[in-house]
């Protein structure tokens, strides 16, 4: 897949370390970005990991601290409402990632993510973006080009559940040049570049998504 398309994995970043952080005020509601295709129709989850091996995993597969958080039933932002939707469509209903969605709307990068195929995303939660100031972050949304290195080292090109995180061990990253993304520990106690799982193995149409509570930063795990 072309790296270009998948700087769209603004679902996870504008996150910049050092890159600032929408704040409550300026994040718009998660609720839709209109360049977000509608919802599939399909009202069943994906087939586990278990039986397919493919990193596609089921609403009994998550796991994690922050997963209580999640709206339950048929809500929008549950399991069970993200399940069919693909990945950019989904996160704008999670609530443990509204500054992230602000970040990917703000950069017109909605389209581009929910057109990948199958893809595995690390995506900061709110609190991640916390110690971020809101002046940076509106300085960098201005500049997409600046912005996909950073983007794209928190989405791996290959779908992944966490046993094949575990098995995995060190992942390339859509980031090439940020250096590889180090998977340690297992289960609640996995960790990504030293990021630890708030809610893992979240199922999307097209990507299974690990909230982790830290903004990776490329470049930090090169030798």
């Amino acid at each position: 897949m072309s790296k270009l398309r998948v700087a769209g994995i603004g679902f996870t970043a504008v996150a910049a370390l050092a890159l600032s952080a929408c704040s409550s005020n300026d994040t718009p509601s998660a609720g839709g970005s209109s360049s977000a295709p509608a919802p599939s129709s399909s009202m069943s989850a994906p087939m586990s990991s278990a039986a397919s091996g493919d990193g596609v995993t089921t609403n009994a597969d998550v796991f994690g601290p922050a997963c209580s958080q999640l709206p339950q039933g048929s809500s929008p932002g549950s399991l069970d409402s993200m399940g069919p939707q693909p990945v950019a469509s989904a996160a704008s209903t999670n609530p443990l990632l509204t500054k992230l969605v602000a970040a990917v709307k703000a950069t017109n990068l909605v389209d581009t993510l929910n057109s990948q195929q199958a893809i595995t995303v690390f995506a900061p939660a709110d609190p991640a973006f916390a110690a971020l100031g809101d002046a940076k972050f509106n300085e960098l949304a201005g500049k997409p080009a600046e912005l996909a290195p950073i983007l794209q080292y928190h989405v791996v090109g290959k779908r992944y559940d966490a046993k094949g995180l575990e098995s995995a061990k060190t992942l390339e990253s859509l980031n090439t040049a940020g250096g590889p993304l180090k998977i340690e520990g297992s289960g609640e106690n996995m960790t990504v570049n030293g990021a630890k799982i708030l809610c893992g193995n979240i199922p999307t149409k097209n990507a299974t998504v690990f909230v982790i509570d830290k903004v990776m930063t490329p470049g930090t795990n090169k030798n």
